[in-house]
């Protein structure tokens, strides 16, 4: 392994983790996985796998998983919760930011539960061996079949709305079994993020509102049948403060206490996700321990104010755990200067794997992969391939002069990429591989354009 050290990679040399700190640096203050290093080829390696050689046998554009930097992150959260919650406690995975087989498997193995959407990202979690005792469902709107399915499977049921409550009362004698429900509630908190990913203050779609309480501890004391397990709250995501979330406690206690003067034996309090990571250099997020430890003191100080049992406290990380432990490896093809405006760069990919700057105006870094010690000489856009001016995955990147054929790696692109992923302009998804100790394993095959069209059907008119 070569440390980064040249004209262009001298800035980048910060990027990278030293062997003997694998375990103890935070991922998600990372802009590349714990294992990425420069091999003696001049080329980014990561997982001990030359990334140009992944790009050769798997085709770009190409996910790259690094499976020691999940598993770090995911060890580091349980062993800050063990660390400074003294109750019972559950970490669980926010699979939606990135739903699979393989992901739901890695994180499980490391003692996690899993946070699910759908009855897609349901059905994904059982398929990998997921016990339903350990996933919570989530959604705004659930269908009847979707709360059939999730009581059917043991799950608990992150309630959001009276249509829910009425469903799951209904529901809870025919199953044979008392569902357990939480009830989801906005905090009325506020957080500075992207005004589509803030949950938690009143104006969201999101949860009961806070004023509602009493009705709907009412409504849960005439409803014996279901089993009411506690309370859900999120104030969104890609946060940096700890502030707000100090402030969730008290307002999650004061509900918990609500709900045992009403005779309820609620004893969960679900804090959500949301720490941030690193996007750019700029970006200064918090550590996984750092959280967790004002998450979890913040619940039991809260809690003993009040004169409540500790609670089992529970967390969903999604992005902190996913977000830094991929890389996107594209291949650049034509270039598109503008005198006195703009360089263009095109690479194979763009919106269709990676919707974030379209649709959030998201800021991510790169590097050549292939030359990693070529000087930064110029500042350009990167494009993508789609028919949309607006499908531009990188602005003023800082990058070597590069040529059609040069392998352009994106940073921290496991959270929201694949699991946003499209078919825009017919584009095929792009496969995903897992590289861990200089081995790939390919987790998602690339789509072919046979999947493209499996489910279209011609009326025998048209042919």
């Amino acid at each position: 392994m070569v440390l980064l050290d040249s004209p262009q990679t001298a800035a980048l040399s910060s990027l990278l983790t030293s062997p003997v700190d694998l375990d103890s640096r935070s991922p998600n203050q990372q802009l590349l996985p714990l294992t990425a290093c420069l091999n003696d080829r001049d080329h980014l390696e990561i997982g001990g796998c030359d990334v140009v050689d992944l790009v050769a046998q798997f085709g770009s554009p190409l996910y790259i998983l690094d499976e020691q930097t999940l598993r770090v992150g995911a060890q580091q959260y349980q062993q800050a919760m063990q660390r400074y919650y003294p109750g019972s406690a559950q970490v669980i995975y926010a699979s939606k930011a990135w739903n699979c087989l393989a992901t739901c498997a890695i994180v499980t193995s490391e003692g996690f539960g899993i946070d699910v959407a759908s009855g897609g990202e349901l059905y994904t979690a059982l398929q990998a061996g997921v016990s339903g005792e350990k996933i919570y469902f989530h959604g705004n709107n659930k269908s009847l079949p979707e709360l059939e399915f999730a009581i059917a499977a043991g799950c608990t049921v992150v309630a959001d709305n009276w249509l829910e409550l009425e469903r799951l009362a209904e529901l809870a004698p025919a199953s044979g079994n008392s569902p357990r429900v939480m009830l989801r509630i906005t905090p009325g908190i506020e957080c500075h993020t992207h005004e589509y990913i803030r949950t938690g203050h009143l104006d969201s779609k999101f949860g009961f509102d806070p004023n509602q309480i009493s009705a709907l501890l009412d409504f849960a004391v005439q409803h014996s049948q279901v089993n009411w397990v506690g309370f859900h709250a999120h104030i969104g995501s890609q946060i940096f403060e700890l502030q707000p979330h100090q402030d969730l406690a008290g307002v999650l206690a004061d509900w918990l206490a609500a709900a045992i003067a009403a005779g309820l034996p609620m004893n969960e309090l679900n804090v959500g996700g949301g720490l941030g990571i690193r996007y750019v250099e700029s970006d200064q997020p918090p550590s996984i321990t750092d959280w967790v430890k004002v998450v979890a003191e913040s619940i039991a100080a809260a809690c003993q104010d009040r004169g409540l049992p500790l609670p089992k406290l529970i967390c969903e990380p999604g992005r902190s755990l996913i977000g830094p432990a991929c890389v996107t490896a594209y291949t650049i093809g034509g270039h598109k200067e503008v005198p006195g405006i703009r360089t263009y760069v095109a690479v194979d990919g763009g919106m269709s794997d990676n919707p974030r700057p379209i649709t959030y105006q998201s800021a991510y870094r790169a590097v050549v992969g292939n030359r990693m010690a070529a000087p930064v000489s110029q500042t350009v856009t990167v494009a993508g391939k789609h028919c949309e001016s607006g499908d531009i995955l990188l602005k003023d990147a800082q990058l070597p002069v590069t040529e059609p054929g040069d392998i352009l790696v994106v940073m921290t692109t496991g959270a929201y990429n694949y699991s946003m992923a499209s078919n825009y302009n017919r584009l095929t998804r792009p496969a995903a591989v897992l590289v861990h100790s200089g081995e790939a394993n390919l987790i998602l095959k690339r789509e072919t354009y046979q999947d493209l069209v499996k489910n279209d059907l011609l009326p025998e008119r048209l042919v």
